[in-house]
């Protein structure tokens, strides 16, 4: 029998179900069995299911004659699941890659607990990915094994069934089984909790929870919507037939708060509906009111053997966003007012209390947007005051990815600017969660205050690897400098106009007045060069000079105990091979998803006998994403705050088409393309050349060719070294360590003709580079 059996019910999800599917067939845990029931559903998802069927024998189509609902459409799964484990996914959700391989493992690390709750994550359709705010509860801590008495906090979670893995013996033992109606899964999932013996959790996001734009069924108006007073009866019955009545307090509160948010969402009781739904829900109360141990009016009850849990953990119970807000709002003091008017069935009264909520949110919410554009009025307009002040030659401003941090190229000119100039005040604008990255001695201008403004207007240098905000103007004698942030692979500025998927509506003429501004464009090689001479076309003086930022890595390198106390700060352990794991951002697709599973990578790297630990490190477009446990045999370095540092602990680099590869090359250690996609990003993002073809290293398609090649060390062989040593010749002429001291006096010495530095070793490539033709429209400044 397989590991698991995955039930997906469909009924009116065409557009996501084949891609739900595939979710789950091209899990890199290939031990389970799809049983995909279409509900009689008036579209095309029986035919999707049955073309499924037909790519892959470990899917069932089972088709129902007439539709019973998605509660019932489960049963029909149910029915006939072989697995050890049961997992459900809604028709429109996706399982998250190499989901199934992190359950599997989990389960066996935890000896088949009868339940295994993981995490979701909210996908919604205008791309931002959100995890569930209550991740914490899903920590990985001891027992490792539970009953619910011992965490009773995980009635706080969405109450689902999609989040959890159910042991098929344990479902078939406790005669589970969902009843008709909406809210099907409330009489589920409370009595499967409260029957395990044995619950485990898994700290990883496993399910894409898609928020659709509109057809979801709970987001409908329906009478259906007052099924969910059966639901708790149900509910209420199994307590009682189990003698669990220990647990009716906190199932009251759960009941009375999931109550009030159905009908405080507008959007789903009826209008004619409403005045029944609030008398029952009344009925409700009073009836289990009743019962033993249940919380009266005055507040909410705790779990047994629980901290008082606080009333927005209720309402989160609910899967409400507005129960759990209430909570946020009134400290429990709303909440229980809610509960009172509930008891008394006072509708009109408890429906004023809802309205004057939310419009106290609304005036809380469009006053904090006043007070911001006024902010950002007050600002700019105490930046306007400012340009009528002289400069100051002694101030240089920098900054860095969108005001992230201290790092890049800005950064090493900093650095080198201090050093080398006599009397120069450096500041650096930076978010204050970033703050914390700018070194001893800089100032740190917080973005929009008025230290910032005050800098923007009147210091003589700004330096920036991306553009300053629209509203800074070029003051005659400031000089501004762009340093970028990579040697480009794909299209960048103007090359975008024929790339809409990647342009993203970018409106080009405001781009290239902030162009206008520049006195100064880095240039690392002759193809940067080339490259933004046609995407910035400008009155700018190009210097060619290298990379700033790669000073570090073209420098001395650490020695060998600096090194070794670099990798046991990362966690790397000893002996064990690093592979630097650096993926790029993909504009034609949501959220990020790396392309490679980096903990299906680590196992199969395992399985082979390799001895390698994966630092995996986001596209900064993703920093700030919420990051689940990783997996064994790999280290999640997204925070990190030095990339150079990461390049120098590993051992090789492993990417896609990240411009980290053109800095990595100067290591000279190993470098392998990932390129599974090579034709999709090509083709969207647009690029300079084929990488495929003139690659820094081997080139690998799938992620066992991956595995393979870092096991067998073929991505260190002959071949592979001589292509990243072509590589580097191109791309790498001047990085010799010293492009930092040469970008500063050249900019901030007036040095255009700069003394030899000693010891600089000559570009192993600018013969070459010498020779191509000079690309007209800009001047060039060369390195050597």
């Amino acid at each position: 029998m397989p590991r698991f059996s995955v039930i997906v019910p469909a009924y009116r999800v065409q557009a996501y179900l084949d891609e739900c599917l595939e979710s789950v067939l091209s899990q890199s845990f290939t031990d389970v069995e799809v049983i995909a029931v279409d509900d009689c559903s008036p579209d095309l998802c029986g035919e999707v299911a049955d073309a499924a069927a037909a790519r892959d024998p470990r899917l069932t189509a089972v088709h129902l004659t007439a539709n019973v609902g998605l509660g019932r459409a489960r049963n029909a799964g149910l029915d006939r699941a072989t697995g050890d484990y049961v997992l459900f996914l809604d028709g429109d959700d996706t399982l998250a890659p190499g989901a199934l391989q992190a359950v599997a493992d989990r389960l066996d690390a935890t000896a088949d607990p009868d339940v295994l709750v993981y995490d979701y994550a909210r996908t919604y359709w205008h791309g931002r990915h959100t995890r569930n705010v209550r991740a914490d509860l899903l920590a990985e801590r001891e027992p490792q094994v539970f009953r619910l008495e011992e965490r009773p906090e995980l009635l706080r979670l969405l109450t689902v069934v999609w989040n959890k893995a159910y042991r098929r013996d344990f479902v078939t033992a406790q005669g589970l089984s969902f009843p008709p109606g909406y809210y099907e899964d409330t009489p589920w999932t409370y009595p499967a909790l409260l029957s395990a013996r044995r619950i485990a959790v898994l700290d990883r996001v496993c399910v894409h929870y898609r928020q659709r734009r509109s057809g979801n069924i709970l987001g409908t108006p329906s009478e259906q919507h007052l099924d969910v007073f059966e639901q708790y009866d149900r509910v209420f019955a199994f307590l009682t037939a189990r003698r669990l009545e220990r647990w009716r307090p906190v199932l009251f509160v759960r009941m009375v708060d999931h109550l009030t948010a159905i009908f405080n969402k507008g959007g789903r009781v009826p209008r004619h509906k409403r005045a029944e739904f609030f008398r029952r829900a009344r009925a409700q109360y009073l009836r289990y009111a009743r019962s033993p141990g249940a919380p009266g009016p005055s507040g909410p009850a705790d779990p047994p053997g629980a901290a008082p849990a606080s009333a927005a953990a209720a309402g989160a119970a609910t899967g409400s966003a507005s129960g759990a807000a209430v909570g946020v709002r009134a400290g429990g003091v709303r909440v229980r007012t809610r509960h009172l008017l509930v008891r008394l069935g006072t509708r009109r009264a408890f429906q004023l209390l809802g309205a004057a909520g939310r419009l106290l949110t609304r005036a809380r919410s469009r006053a904090a947007r006043a007070a911001r554009r006024a902010r950002a009025g007050c600002g700019r307009l105490y930046y306007r005051l400012q340009l009528r002040l002289p400069l100051d030659p002694h101030l240089a401003v920098f900054a860095a990815y969108w005001y992230r941090g201290y790092s890049c190229n800005p950064a090493a000119l900093e650095a080198a600017a201090r050093e080398l100039v006599p009397g120069l005040a450096t500041a650096w604008i930076a978010r204050p969660a970033y703050a914390h990255t700018v070194p001893p001695g800089v100032r740190v201008l917080r973005p929009g205050s008025r230290a910032c403004h005050r800098a923007l207007a009147r210091a003589t240098y700004l330096v920036n690897n991306v553009n300053f905000p629209q509203y800074v103007v070029k003051r005659r004698g400031q000089i501004h400098v762009q340093t970028h942030h990579g040697t480009p692979l794909k299209k960048m500025g103007l090359d975008l106009a024929d790339h809409p998927a990647a342009a993203a509506g970018m409106d080009f003429e405001a781009l290239m007045t902030r162009v206008d501004r520049w006195d100064y464009s880095l240039s690392a090689n002759r193809h940067s060069t080339l490259a933004w001479s046609r995407a910035y076309p400008a009155d700018h003086t190009t210097l060619e000079y290298g990379h700033p930022r790669n000073d570090a890595l073209a420098g001395a390198s650490p020695g060998p105990a600096a090194r070794a106390r670099l990798r046991a700060r990362l966690g790397i352990p000893e002996g064990a091979t690093a592979v630097l794991y650096a993926p790029t951002h993909r504009d034609y697709l949501p959220g990020h998803v790396p392309p490679l599973d980096p903990g299906a990578l680590a196992r199969a790297l395992r399985e082979r006998g390799a001895h390698v630990v994966l630092l995996a490190r986001a596209h900064y477009f993703h920093d700030a994403a919420p990051a689940a446990a990783p997996p064994a045999g790999v280290l999640d370095v997204t925070a990190h705050p030095s990339l150079p540092e990461l390049c120098l602990a590993s051992d090789a680099l492993l990417t896609d088409y990240s411009s980290v590869m053109f800095d990595y090359a100067l290591l000279g250690r190993p470098i392998v393309l990932h390129a599974a996609d090579w034709e999709a990003y090509r083709l969207a993002r647009g690029t300079y050349f084929d990488v495929t073809a003139e690659p820094p290293g081997l080139v690998c398609r799938t992620a066992d060719e991956v595995a393979d090649a870092l096991a067998s060390g073929a991505h260190a062989a002959p071949a592979a070294a001589a292509l990243l040593a072509a590589f580097r010749r191109r791309f790498c002429p001047y990085d010799d360590g010293h492009a930092a001291e040469r970008v500063v006096r050249h900019v901030f010495l007036g040095q255009v003709d700069r003394p030899p530095v000693s010891g600089r070793r000559p570009p192993p490539a600018g013969a070459a580079a010498r020779a191509l033709p000079r690309p007209a429209g800009s001047a060039v400044t060369h390195g050597e």
